[in-house]
């Protein structure tokens, strides 16, 4: 199978989240392959002689499938988990035939938990089997880089650290097809608000010969309830079936393929969410439970039955311009809701930042029925604008805690905690992510908490990880959309129950080691600590702990013992059960609390060492952590893949490496530095020049559609704008000796208003012939053609596309990217609206900077600029309003009376937008730009402008 490739990628969502996926140039010798448009499987199959086939006949008759335009048939799909004690193995199985007369993609597209563990991966493909190995991501990309260069290589897979990921596989193959993918995965389940939740996702995409989920659990400390909430939809309602027995259960749901329809003749499928598993364990002993098998032991904790703790806990909600809308709203609404479930025995304060820090009371305040409606009133008058100083309201919070400490107002065995609200990465103050971390570390105490809530995708997720984590806390993302309260509300009842504080492990030192974390700062009712060792079972008969911890009205110390072989005898005979699950509890833990710590290390060396340690356990396990690569391989292994994952989620996977051409831009978001601007206030002052360069020098077209074209040489900026009709196609740049177009498609507003229709850009099309690639960008998607081959991704993405030398860069929900070497780069901008708005629709905005390698062929209502005019303004005079002088402009032979007024560049605020000063020319830019605007019309989204 000399020619076999395909690709892999490996990305992200939030909600849905990142992505990096990397598409490769394809190999000459492949061009003329039965007409693929990408690399794919040759189409006779016979040129692997038969080695290395195994049987399909396990699929059995593979008639009346269901196919959708496509001829894709999905003849099962099958999710397998089994829990065992709180470790979950999962697989996801689709076997997949091609039905069409024509080559074509097969995709594997999944979610898996974030904090998962991906260990296998193998595909077969009309019983060519292609099996994983974990390497060292040098080894491995060094293997992948060698199989590349002899044309033997599959693609480059990446992944980024959002809250879910998504494993994807596509293959091109011939007609006749049949593929079979099995993704494996495990993760511990952990317990939140006195339940464990095991989710799968399940989304075949397409109606299923055979479906099934099946999820086995088995727990020696038996089982208290289980439970299926009815998470896929009413469609589904008493199709799932489970069995319950004292320390066993098994969920089933084999809907038929007329239960999977949408609608009785809908050839669509209606399975499409997550199939969602709840239970709990019972619970003897207040020490917790010691489960010891195969050299391991794991110390379940969760005592119950306790009085809570009194909390000092202080509100730090972020109230600047991005928080305006939606978000502040649901923002609102969960506060007053938080606020009325603080007891009587709490204290609290609330601050609110944006470029300046407010105290609703200066110091921590109980919290009696007046001091909250107080609180609620003014959380209720808060409106969000401004920037975002992080630094300062953290360190404000810290100066309170730390005051009423000193002053000695909090009860000694309090739990005093900060909680911040932020949906963005600092704008004012401190800016740099690392000093603020350091001046939290340095100004709070050791007996207090962060945590910290992060909304939405454009805040540094991260940052907020580290922070919370350096500071006994931890983090969680919370979607920025209609559920945003319910999320931060339970978030809140997370940490609303403080039980214990101040919570050690002991176990006997002669007897354990690599033992995990043992010392914990809090203990939050309805949660779990878990501590993971090794146990010298063959000297030594039984195992004893010991936990000591303050509780409300004591110091506790409880001790739990456990025979070293008494789970030996139920393990053995349950064969659903996983009999490494200690071992893997065990890696699982240590390899996160490495990760941890080395996100926080104060040496580089301390780092290197961390790092070390992970890479050795990676590989000791077989799992995919930053420090290791999956290569998949047939059995000849001569064909390859790699499935990748960063060390920095935000950065993609290390700049410069396989993938990324010589002339991709390096920097940390796959955007050019242009995009990246810092906002400069504007002040008026007569014929004042543009601000500098670095920040405002760009072209651009947003809004109702507003140009704005800086002029270089003259440092002045020129507006006008274009009222054209809905539908209508105009361009922007036309350059026959570059081979560049870039066209937008008029959209109108949903009615007139004050008789004016207002009209925007809601379709851009880029076509560079010279590579026969096209690139549409519309409000809802995103999508690279490359003849008859094509790949779409939406504005929910965040991440990378590469082919043939241009990066398109995708920012989720906020901007895209294109880069074509080092010789130009674009950006679109997207404004999203209310989608009930009576009026207004989402829209695009396009910004070029002028250092835009064009030829001197360029033309359009951008690209004729390329070479700049001569401008000359002069005579100039009061306007009406006097803040809008007006003047003679000279250019292009031509006298226009302009006027000096503010546009906006929304780069840095896609809400309020950044002033900008400009002449603005009037009548649609007559005089100004070549001819009449109407000579811009095109027909289509990809045509070049015609010569006059």
């Amino acid at each position: 199978m000399k020619h076999l490739i395909c690709f892999l990628a490996l990305f992200l969502i939030s909600g849905v989240g990142s992505f990096d996926l990397v598409i490769d140039e394809i190999p000459d010798e492949v061009e003329n392959l039965i007409d693929l448009e990408t690399d794919g499987f040759p189409s006779n199959p016979k040129m692997r002689n038969g080695r290395y086939q195994r049987s399909t006949s396990d699929w059995g008759y593979v008639g009346d499938l269901v196919e959708d335009d496509d001829k894709i048939g999905l003849y099962s799909y099958k999710v397998q988990s089994t829990i065992t004690s709180r470790l979950a193995n999962t697989m996801i199985q689709a076997k997949m035939v091609n039905n069409a007369k024509r080559p074509q993609h097969i995709v594997f597209d999944v979610q898996v938990p974030k904090g998962a563990f991906i260990d296998n991966f193998t595909m077969d493909v009309n019983g060519i089997t292609f099996t994983s190995q974990i390497r060292e991501k040098s080894e491995a990309r060094k293997m992948y880089a060698q199989a590349k260069a002899k044309g033997k290589a599959a693609g480059i897979v990446r992944s980024n650290a959002l809250d879910m990921e998504n494993f994807k596989t596509e293959v091109n193959v011939p007609p006749g097809t049949r593929i079979q993918f099995e993704l494996h995965y495990h993760e511990m389940i952990r317990r939140k608000l006195s339940s464990y939740e095991h989710i799968v996702s399940v989304k075949p995409g397409r109606l299923a010969k055979h479906m099934e989920v099946d999820v086995r659990i088995i727990e020696p400390q038996g089982l208290r309830y289980v439970h299926v909430p009815n998470s896929l939809g009413d469609h589904f309602d008493g199709i799932t079936t489970i069995s319950k027995g004292e320390k066993k259960a098994h969920v089933s749901f084999k809907p038929t393929m007329a239960q999977q329809r949408k609608c009785p003749t809908c050839s669509s499928t209606a399975v499409d969410g997550n199939f969602v598993v709840q239970y709990d364990v019972n619970r003897e002993t207040t020490g917790g439970e010691l489960e010891i098998f195969n050299g391991y032991f794991i110390h379940f904790f969760a005592p119950e039955n306790l009085d809570p703790l009194p909390k000092n806990i202080l509100f730090v909600i972020d109230v600047s311009g991005s928080m305006w809308g939606l978000k502040m709203k649901q923002t609102i609404e969960a506060m007053k809701a938080i606020l009325s479930e603080l007891r009587a025995a709490d204290q609290f304060s609330l601050i609110d930042f944006n470029h300046n820090v407010r105290c609703w009371r200066d110091n921590l305040v109980s919290a009696t029925p007046s001091q909250v409606e107080e609180a609620k009133k003014y959380i209720q008058a808060i409106h969000p604008n401004g920037g975002t100083n992080i630094n300062e309201a953290l360190l404000r919070a810290t100066f309170i805690l730390n005051e009423a400490q000193n002053l000695g107002m909090l009860d000694p065995n309090s739990v005093s905690m900060i909680v911040l609200v932020s949906d963005g990465d600092p704008t004012v103050g401190e800016l740099k992510l690392t000093t603020i971390q350091k001046n939290v570390k340095q100004s709070i105490k050791d007996e207090f908490s962060l945590f910290c809530l992060g909304i939405g995708f454009d805040v540094d997720y991260d940052f907020l990880q580290r922070i919370a984590t350096d500071n006994r806390g931890m983090a969680q993302r919370i979607f920025g959309n209609q559920e945003t309260s319910a999320q931060m509300k339970n978030f809140y009842n997370q940490v609303s129950t403080p039980l214990l504080k101040k919570i050690q492990f002991n176990y006997p030192q002669e007897s354990v080691s690599d033992v995990t974390q043992s010392s914990f700062h809090n203990y939050f009712g309805g949660s779990e600590i878990v501590v993971a060792g090794k146990v010298d079972t063959e000297n030594l008969q039984h195992l004893e702990s010991i936990v000591t911890a303050t509780a409300a009205n004591a110091e506790l110390v409880m001790e739990t013992l456990r025979d070293v072989e008494e789970l030996d005898g139920f393990m053995k005979k349950d064969r659903y059960a996983d009999p490494e699950f200690t071992r893997k509890l065990w890696a699982y833990l240590t390899v996160n609390q490495m990760l941890a710590e080395r996100n926080t290390a104060p040496t580089a060396a301390l780092k290197r060492n961390i790092t070390k340690s992970i890479l050795q356990m990676s590989l000791d396990h077989h799992i995919v952590t930053p420090f290791t690569a999956m290569l998949i391989e047939n059995a000849e292994k001569d064909e390859i893949m790699l499935a990748d994952q960063p060390k920095d989620p935000r950065r993609g996977c290390c700049p410069g490496t396989l993938g990324l051409t010589p002339n991709a831009p390096n920097n940390n978001k796959g955007i050019p530095p242009w995009a990246n601007i810092t906002a400069v206030p504007v002040s008026f002052m007569p014929e004042q020049r543009s601000p500098p360069v670095s920040s405002l020098s760009i072209n651009r077209v947003d809004n109702d559609p507003h140009f704005i074209i800086h002029l270089p040489k003259s440092q002045r900026n020129i507006c006008f704008n274009i009222n054209s009709e809905p539908g209508k196609i105009l361009n922007l740049v036309s350059d026959p000796g570059t081979g560049v177009v870039v066209n937008g498609q008029i959209v109108g507003a949903k009615r007139t208003e004050n008789k004016k229709l207002n009209t925007y850009f809601g379709k851009i099309g880029f076509y560079f012939k010279k590579k026969g690639l096209k690139v549409e960008i519309t409000t809802e998607t995103i999508t690279l053609k490359d003849g008859s081959y094509s790949i779409t991704l939406t504005w929910a993405d965040t991440g990378h596309i590469i082919r043939k030398q241009m990066l398109i860069s995708v920012k989720r929900e906020n901007n895209v990217t294109i880069t074509v070497g080092e010789e130009m780069s674009f950006m679109v901008l997207l404004h999203r609206v209310w989608k009930h708005h009576p009026v207004n629709v989402d829209f695009l905005g396009i910004y070029i900077p002028p250092e835009n390698q064009f030829s001197p062929e360029a033309h359009g209502l951008i690209g004729q600029f390329a070479s700049e005019p001569e401008v000359s303004i002069h005579h100039q005079s009061p306007g009406q309003p006097p803040e809008k002088p007006q003047a003679i402009m000279e250019v292009k032979g031509n006298k226009l009376t302009v006027t000096r007024g503010l546009q906006k560049d929304y780069r840095t605020d896609r809400v309020a937008g950044t002033e900008v000063q400009c002449w603005f020319v009037h009548n649609s830019g007559k005089g100004f730009i070549d001819g009449h605007y109407r000579d811009y019309l095109v027909p289509h989204l990809y045509s070049f402008l015609k010569k006059p």
